[in-house]
This record gives C-alpha cells, sequence and structure tokens, in this order.
C-alpha cells in the first residue's frame, strides 16, 4: 500500500495563462445578449424597490387606527400592485425575448425558448474570511489576501459568463469550489455573517440568506441557464448544429433535475420542486422538437414508410408539448410561468399535430398498393400508425380500396387544418407571440400548405362522407434523456489548500493552536513513530522520551518542523525532513483535535423580500475521524532507522473522495480532480 493519498505540498496556482481561471464576459459590452441582462438587472431593482414599498404600506396598514388613513394607505396599496403587476409583465417581455438568443443564420424555424441568468448583488468575503481563518486556523489572515481575493473575482466572473462550454465550465468551477470553501470556513453549528441576495428569474423577487446553499442552488440554475441559451444558438440548418441543440436542452434538464433533486423547500418560485419540473418537461420538450428538425433537415422524400416515421415523430413532438402546456397550467406555478411560454406550448402542440396528420394524409393519398408492394409490411405499418382502425375499415382493405383511402387521407387533411387554425389562434391571442415574425410566418406556410392540398381533392360530398379519425400513436426512433450534470470533468484547484488538507482542516473540526514542541533525538531514536499520510499524526509515543516531556501528545498532528511546512508532507517526507537534523535540537508544532464532530442539524432562516420566512432542516454530510484506541499498550521504542519498515500506514478519514497518487518524496502537488458533486451535497441536503 502508498503512504500517500495527497500532494507533498500545496501547489502555488497558476495565472490566467495557466488555465488558472476563465473570465466572464465584458459586462459593458453592448451586445444584444448583454443588454437584455442589464435590462433584467434593472427590472430587479425596480422591483426590489417596489415590494419593499408595498412591505411598508402594509405594515402601515396593520398598525394604524385613523380610518382615513386607513383609506389612504389601500389606495396607495392599489397603486403599488398595479406597479408591480406592470413590472412583471415587462419581465416576462423580457422572458420571451427569443430572437436575441436564436442563431444569427437566417432560419425558417419556430423559434425556441431559453432561460435568463438569475442575477446577484456584490458579496465580499475578505473581512469574515480573514476573521475566521485567525480564530479558527490560528494563521495571519494577511497571508491569504490573494486567494479571497481570487474566489471574490471568479464570482464575478460568473455573474457574465460567455455563452459557450468556457463559461459552463467557469461555473461549474466556482460551484465545486463553492465545496471547498463551504467545509473550509462554513460551521454548521453558526451563520458566518455573509448575505447572499439572489434575484428570481421569472419573478424578480430578490432572496436573501446568509446559508451557501442558496449561492450553490443559484449557480446550479444558472448553468442550466447557459445550457438552454447554448442551445438556442446553434445553427438549426445543419445536421451538427442541431445535434449540438438536442445536446445542450438534455444537458439543461439534467442539471434543472439535478437541482430539484438536491436542494428543496426553496422561497425562490424559480428553483422550487414544482417549477424545475416543469422546466425540466421544457427542456426535453424542445431537445424533442430539435430532433425532429434533425429527422427532417435532409427533406421528406414522398414515400409510404418515410412518411409514416415522420409522422409519428411529429405526433410525438406534439404530444410532449401537449403534456408540458398541462403541466403549466397547473398550480403552483401557472401564476408564475409566463403567459407568453404556455401559449407557445400551445401553440407548438397542435402545430405538430396538425404536422403528423398532413404527413399521415399524404401517406393515403398519394401511395397505391400496387402488385409486387411490401403488402405485408404496408399492413403492419398502417395497423400501428393508430391504436384502432376507424370504424368498418380494416389495414388491408384499406391500401387496396381506393376511395377508402381517398376518404380517410381527406378526413385526416381536414383535421391537420383545424390544429393549424388552433395554433395560429393561440398565437394570435398572445401579444409577445404576434411580434416574433418568423414564428407567424412558419405557421401560416404550414397552414396554406394543408389547405391546397385539402382543396385540390375537395368535393361537394365531403361533408357527408369525411370520418373521425383517430389520434396518431405518437413514436420516435431517438428518445431524449436527461443528462445529468458531470461535474467530474472540471478540474479545480482548493484557493485555501495552505490551509491544510481538508480530511483534518476544516470548518467542523476544532483543535488547539499550534503548541511548539523541542526536542532530540537520542542516539537516532525519536521516541515515537509516525502514521496517516498528509498530515502526519504522532503514534506510539514513548512517555519518557524527550517528545513526550516536552509536551507531544499520541495523535498529536505535525504541523511544521523548524518552521517548514508540514501539512501537505507524506509519512516519508516528514520521517526524512526529522534525519536530516540528527542529534540537534528540533523545533516541531502540533495541533490536537478537541473532540470529534458527528452528523448535526443547523437549523436556518432564510428572508425573501415580500415573503414569508421559511425554515428547515439542513443535513450535513458526516466526518468520520479517526479513533484512537487507548486500550494499545506502548510498544517498544524503535529506532530511528527501522522505523521505516514498521510505520502504521493507516488512512486518515476525509470528507472528500480524494484521487490517489504515487509515492512522492517531494515537489510541488499536482492538481486534484474534483470528486462527484454528491461528495460535496448530499442527496438529504435541503436549501432551506
Amino acid at each position: 500500500m502508498t503512504d500517500t493519498l495527497l500532494p507533498a505540498a500545496p501547489q502555488p496556482l497558476e495565472k490566467e495563462d495557466d488555465g488558472y481561471f476563465r473570465k466572464g464576459c465584458n459586462p459593458l459590452a453592448q451586445t444584444g445578449r448583454s443588454k437584455l441582462q442589464n435590462q433584467r438587472a434593472a427590472l430587479n431593482q425596480q422591483i426590489l424597490k417596489a415590494v419593499r414599498m408595498r412591505t411598508g404600506a402594509e405594515n402601515l396598514l396593520k398598525a394604524a387606527t385613523n380610518q382615513k388613513v386607513r383609506e389612504q394607505v389601500r389606495l396607495e396599496l392599489s397603486f403599488l400592485n398595479s406597479d408591480l403587476q406592470m413590472l412583471k409583465e415587462e419581465l416576462e417581455g423580457l422572458n420571451i425575448s427569443v430572437g436575441v438568443y436564436q442563431s444569427t443564420e437566417e432560419a425558417f424555424t419556430i423559434p425556441l425558448i431559453p432561460l435568463g441568468l438569475k442575477e446577484t448583488k456584490d458579496v465580499d468575503f475578505s473581512v469574515v474570511l480573514k476573521d475566521f481563518i485567525l480564530e479558527h486556523y490560528s494563521e495571519d489572515s494577511y497571508l491569504y489576501e490573494d486567494e479571497i481575493a481570487d474566489l471574490m473575482d471568479l464570482r464575478q466572473a460568473c455573474r457574465t459568463p460567455s455563452r459557450d462550454e468556457a463559461g459552463v465550465e467557469l461555473l461549474m468551477s466556482y460551484f465545486i469550489q463553492l465545496g471547498f470553501v463551504e467545509s473550509r470556513f462554513f460551521p454548521p453549528t453558526r451563520q458566518m455573517g455573509i448575505l447572499f441576495t439572489w434575484y428570481d428569474s421569472l419573478t424578480g423577487v430578490p432572496v436573501s440568506q446568509q446559508n451557501l446553499l442558496l449561492e450553490k442552488a443559484s449557480i446550479l440554475f444558472n448553468i442550466g441557464a447557459l445550457y438552454t441559451q447554448i442551445g438556442t444558438r446553434c445553427n438549426r440548418q445543419t445536421e451538427a448544429g442541431l445535434q449540438s441543440t438536442v445536446d445542450a436542452f438534455q444537458r439543461a434538464a439534467g442539471v434543472l433535475n439535478y437541482l430539484k433533486e438536491t436542494f428543496t423547500h426553496t422561497p425562490s418560485y424559480d428553483m422550487s420542486p414544482a417549477m424545475l419540473s416543469v422546466l425540466v418537461k421544457m427542456m426535453l420538450a424542445q431537445a424533442q422538437e430539435s430532433t425532429f428538425e434533425k429527422i427532417c433537415l435532409s427533406g421528406i422524400q414522398n414515400e409510404f414508410f418515410v412518411l409514416v416515421k415522420v409522422a409519428q415523430e411529429a405526433a410525438k413532438v406534439g404530444e410532449v408539448y401537449r403534456h408540458l402546456y398541462t403541466a403549466m397550467n397547473q398550480e403552483p406555478v401557472k401564476e408564475n410561468i409566463p403567459y407568453s411560454w404556455a401559449s407557445l406550448a400551445c401553440v407548438k402542440a397542435h402545430h405538430y399535430e396538425a404536422l403528423a396528420h398532413y404527413f399521415t394524409a399524404t401517406l393515403l393519398i398519394d401511395h397505391q398498393l400496387k402488385p409486387g408492394s411490401d403488402e405485408d409490411h404496408q399492413e403492419k405499418c398502417l395497423s400501428q400508425l393508430y391504436d384502432h382502425m376507424p370504424e368498418g375499415m380494416t389495414p388491408l382493405a384499406t391500401l387496396k380500396n381506393v376511395h377508402q383511402r381517398q376518404r380517410l387521407g381527406k378526413s385526416h387533411l381536414c383535421r391537420a387544418v383545424t390544429h393549424h387554425e388552433e395554433s395560429v389562434r393561440e398565437a394570435s391571442l398572445c401579444k409577445k407571440l404576434r411580434n416574433i415574425e418568423v414564428l407567424q410566418e412558419v405557421l401560416s406556410a404550414a397552414h396554406q400548405r394543408s389547405r391546397l392540398k385539402y382543396t385540390q381533392l375537395r368535393d361537394d360530398y365531403d361533408l357527408l362522407s369525411l370520418i373521425d379519425v383517430p389520434d396518431i400513436i405518437s413514436k420516435t426512433e431517438r428518445e431524449v434523456e436527461i443528462i445529468p450534470p458531470q461535474f467530474s470533468k472540471v478540474t479545480v484547484t482548493d484557493f485555501f489548500q495552505k490551509l491544510g488538507p481538508l480530511s483534518v482542516f476544516s470548518a467542523n473540526k476544532r483543535w488547539t493552536p499550534p503548541r511548539s514542541i523541542h526536542f532530540t533525538a537520542e542516539e537516532g531514536d525519536l521516541g515515537f513513530t509516525l502514521r496517516g499520510n498528509s498530515p502526519v499524526q504522532v503514534h506510539f509515543l514513548d512517555p519518557y522520551c524527550s517528545a513526550a516531556v516536552a509536551g507531544a501528545k499520541e495523535g498529536d498532528y505535525i504541523v511544521s518542523i523548524q518552521d517548514v511546512d508540514c501539512k501537505w508532507l507524506t509519512v516519508s517526507e516528514v520521517m526524512k525532513l526529522l534525519k536530516s537534523f540528527g542529534q540537534n535540537d528540533i523545533e516541531m508544532k502540533v495541533v490536537s483535535l478537541l473532540d470529534a464532530t458527528s452528523s448535526m442539524h443547523s437549523k436556518c432562516a432564510t428572508y425573501s423580500v415580500g415573503m414569508q420566512k421559511t425554515y428547515s432542516m439542513i443535513c450535513l454530510a458526516t466526518d468520520d475521524d479517526d479513533k484512537t484506541d487507548k486500550t494499545k499498550k506502548i510498544s517498544k521504542k524503535l529506532s530511528f532507522l527501522s522505523w521505516n519498515t514498521n510505520k502504521n500506514r493507516q488512512k486518515s478519514a476525509s470528507t472528500l473522495c480524494l484521487p490517489s497518487v504515487g509515492v512522492r518524496v517531494a515537489g510541488p502537488p499536482v492538481k486534484k480532480k474534483l470528486p462527484s458533486p454528491f461528495s460535496l451535497l448530499t442527496s438529504d441536503s435541503s436549501l432551506y
């Protein structure tokens, strides 16, 4: 077994040319997306002001006893509520500004819906973290000014991520870095006094909390939102672009679903489980729509089996949008889902159902069963197109009978025209959708195509001969699925690794201040052995050796030797360092754990402006500390030279799954790949 799990010493962080971390976009750049995000930020401030005024008016109404004053306050409240409604409608207008996020290529396609990024306020970590480093870690906090500045710079960069994979990696790196920061500086027993404020992306209402979990959840939401913006900007006129669109929306669904399963009881409407469930459905529906576009990209051949496949694919898209529209109109999300989103879902449901009936009508009208045709295959395909055939019809008889095929095909065309008319009507009822020209053009063109084909075949007896056609069974060969976030692919270095290995030097463990131990090795004999990995512990201490007399205790962690930092050194490296001093006096600094912190529950309060306070328990991960067996007898002192073959290499418990590396004698540590996000966030964690 190797005697090392961690790098030998903290490695200086690389600067940005070496991939230190990517910066965000220029917040002053006047691009369409930045202008839209700036408008969103300005609206958030106006909504915050209006909510505060309404809260003050409501408090005054409760306290006032004079009837005249109460009437004036009620009048003011009505104005404030009207103002808030107008601001909410304006924010909804920004949420449906889909044209800004679409590809710059000219495309005759229905726009997709992206999510806007959540806005936040600036956060100053410096004072709180410096105080905690001095108080908890007993180190000079000014030695960590650069690391604190790096953390704040990274957070600032995450407010304006680029709309590409680099932007996603930036947000993921900050999310993982927050796992380190939480373990280092946020003990479960108290609040740190850092207030995080994030604005709801759908309502603009701010939510503030001192717990770091709000920050994590909001960053996750923005990762999902960024994936949606990446998906909408892809060129949907190429197969590669459509594949990227499908992939982006599947990943967006994966991040939002992970957020829903990991964080619960959120007071922010956009991150509530019900809302996230709807957003996941919306992402998967748009991925399924892009899959259909990919199938149709090279053109639809007027061939029987191809038309059967395309009709069922279109029915699948219509079905998922119909389910999405139903979910959007359920409580409690109905009040906060933008009306234009629900309208667009309804429009697309009718549009793709109309396409399914149109392609079915085409295969029935244009393709007659001829001698030599694959009769059995066509019969099977037609029978699988419906859950049941119309009354009095059978698949084989319908294929052979021209009159029946024409009659059934015209009935499908009539159904297609009806759905097209409904989609056009729904789009006209929403002001936002009426202003999207490409949407109106696509709906109009599809409607005219179905009407033209029906007109060419219509006769005076259609009203009597048309039948009620059954629904088309939805089917797809490329089922879209959720792609979970892959945090393990992002390599992140702990900014505060100089504090020591996280398995010991974390916020939920307490230990004594560093104690100086002055001792000498008598004839090469230390009087104790060493065990564990970084940091190394004193083990099998002879109570009569000079180190024990100077105050060393069994189980002490060695943090430095002669001013050489030993927190990241392995057993072999500490032994080599001690051996180098020979018979000279050695100054060794050690710390002792005061207690072992097991699973704890901490109640935290979250205050959302204009909303009630909510409380919930936060279940934190359990750190299992090494337990020293007190029943062990002190063994005979081992010589300094023979110690290496008898050392105990027991691994110390860690709150993170750290990667294994080979034995290293010296040199800077390699960058550690982070563990799965489930080691940073337990599935039992709740946000507020």
